[in-house]
């Protein structure tokens, strides 16, 4: 099968693409339903499913939809690996489990929008809210420049912001405005103020499908960052575990990056999902990272982010503004083209060729 005929054109058709190939394996699913819609009425839901043993003590998480729209990117990538029988027949040779889970996000994913339908992002959300939120108070310096009240923005707007940048440097601009704020919800970035129904839900399937495990590794698939069709592989453990790092650039290269200490082209961002394997697998070795393939550059990207949240915050803006603005949004998170597709699914095969080669070795932490 061409590698273009495992991605889709709508969230719809990427849940019937991988609960089909599930069922072709024999494979049954466990449905996180959402209780909302979707942009064509269709049913929301994290879709779970495992390969292997539910007391394997080796599995390997393979997630999507995180960001919304960039499971366009990370489903075709899931739908391939499930219909390479080499892959499953390693895997299960060596004892590995594999869990696949389809469309963390599925209301981002359907509407082609990166957030929840709270307007949260995701990955910024895993955070103790027990506690008192992080206050990013460089974004309110810019934050009316980033989602003016009129769009396009005006001259002055863009001058503004370009003003900016030339006086902080791009590195720091990007991570004003990515790392994650907390107080204004119609803006970019927004981290929330409570857990999401994706948080909830992802917790809830490392409690059902990861409590016996010995080691955990995780591949989560995002898209919009750096060169287009290039994957990045940047790591997903804390800061300080050194030795997840270690084990990480041994599975997958010395070229995993790392948001702290600037080797990444993602900056150092506050409640990565990722983080929850700490919390609720506390018995497991953990290994995790987020492929993070390219697309288009970061200001263009940056540019259809702001768009969009400026169409979120103005609900009745025309079907011609809407459409335009929600194309340039799948567009910057989703090359549709057979090129594309290829190096996607190819590098989406090392990684994971790589994890499961890493899982089997020693159970030694530097390993």
């Amino acid at each position: 099968m061409h590698h273009s005929n495992f991605f889709s054109q709508s969230y719809a058709e990427a849940r019937c693409k991988f609960l089909a190939a599930c069922t072709s394996l024999g494979v049954s699913v466990q449905s996180f339903v959402h209780d909302g819609k979707g942009r064509d009425d269709e049913e929301l839901a994290m879709d779970v499913a495992r390969i292997g043993s539910k007391d394997a003590r080796e599995l390997l998480v393979i997630s999507s939809g995180c960001h919304g729209v960039e499971g366009f990117c990370g489903s075709g990538v899931q739908i391939a690996l499930l219909n390479d029988a080499a892959l499953l027949t390693t895997a299960r040779e060596t004892g590995i489990a594999l869990l696949f889970v389809h469309g963390i996000n599925p209301y981002g994913f359907s509407w082609w929008r990166r957030t929840t339908r709270e307007n949260v992002d995701l990955n910024r959300n895993f955070i103790d809210f027990s506690q008192p939120q992080p206050r990013n108070t460089r974004y309110d310096e810019i934050a009316e420049l980033l989602v003016p009240q009129a769009w396009p923005p005006t001259e002055q707007v863009q001058q503004a912001l370009y003003q900016y940048i030339a006086t902080h440097g791009q590195r720091v601009f990007q991570e004003v405005v990515s790392s994650g704020q907390y107080h204004r919800p119609d803006g970019l970035f927004f981290g929330g103020q409570k857990p999401t129904w994706s948080q909830s839900s992802i917790r809830q399937v490392l409690r059902e499908y990861a409590q016996t495990c010995e080691k955990i590794g995780w591949i989560d698939l995002h898209s919009g960052l750096g060169p287009s069709g290039h994957g990045e592989k940047i790591f997903a453990g804390r800061d300080e575990d050194l030795d997840a790092l270690r084990r990480a650039r041994s599975w997958w290269s010395n070229v995993v990056t790392a948001t702290y200490d600037g080797s990444s082209t993602s900056s150092r961002l506050s409640g990565l999902m990722l983080l929850a394997t700490y919390e609720e697998c506390p018995q497991a070795q953990s290994t995790a990272m987020t492929l993070e393939y390219g697309t288009l550059p970061i200001m263009d990207i940056l540019h259809a982010l702001r768009s969009e949240q400026w169409l979120e915050n103005h609900p009745k803006a025309d079907a011609a503004t809407r459409d335009a603005i929600k194309k340039q949004m799948r567009d910057a998170f989703y090359v549709d083209t057979d090129e594309w597709k290829t190096r996607i699914v190819d590098q989406g095969f090392d990684a994971t060729r790589a994890a499961l080669a890493g899982l089997a070795r020693s159970t030694d932490s530097n390993v």
